[in-house]
């Protein structure tokens, strides 16, 4: 998906205070591109991707992807149009304590009317966990936890995906083989990827990197 980023601001009110999070940022990505936003914390990183992923709307500018504007839409297009195009990777993973993996991968395409089971085991096969179908996520390490929300993202078949710093909780070596899975199957698949990072050595595995420096791209 081709991803047109054009002036947008952000703002929160905090208090009495306007605290300027994204300032005037201007962005493209092409299809099937890799892109990194590293910044630290508190640079804008996950407004903007909550943005690309109709989260939050800007307070001015503009976001197109494939020629759809994101914010002409209901909220309930807009969660159609979501359901069907991007897969969302967090930190936090966010899988549903009382769904088993198979289940929670399955989630995606109940939504979409689909069916579910023969693809989440697939998906679930595919990142090494066929043996863990029935398992809660309170039963898996972090690692698994992450791959069953890697699966989760990918099994609708998104032509975008927003990972929101997907190896943060992980330590060294397990992140890394997270990362390595999720950047492989992206690439198999030729999936945009929006990722966002502190992390300068993960951001080097992007096609490119965009740096947000506070509010801004650089």
């Amino acid at each position: 998906m081709k991803i047109t980023v054009e002036n947008v601001n952000k703002s929160f009110e905090q208090g009495k205070n306007k605290i300027h999070i994204l300032k005037d940022i201007s962005l493209n990505v092409a299809d099937g591109e890799i892109v990194a936003l590293l910044g630290k914390s508190g640079s804008g990183k996950t407004t903007l991707l909550s943005m690309l992923g109709g989260l939050e709307k800007p307070d001015s500018g503009n976001i197109t992807i494939d020629q759809t504007n994101l914010y002409n839409k209901t909220e309930s297009e807009l969660c159609d149009w979501r359901a069907q195009n991007i897969g969302i990777v967090f930190q936090q993973f966010h899988l549903i304590a009382h769904l088993t993996a198979k289940e929670n991968v399955s989630l995606p395409l109940e939504i979409l009317n689909r069916d579910a089971e023969s693809e989440a085991e697939m998906w679930l096969d595919k990142v090494g966990l066929k043996e863990r179908l029935t398992h809660y996520p309170t039963m898996l390490s972090g690692g698994e936890q992450q791959r069953v929300a890697i699966a989760r993202a990918m099994v609708s078949k998104p032509r975008l995906i927003l990972a929101d710093e997907p190896s943060g909780n992980l330590d060294v070596e397990t992140g890394k083989r997270v990362m390595d899975l999720l950047f492989d199957i992206v690439k198999q698949n030729k999936t945009t990827m929006v990722l966002v990072t502190h992390d300068e050595e993960l951001a080097k595995r992007a096609d490119r990197i965009v740096h947000l420096v506070a509010g801004k791209c650089q």
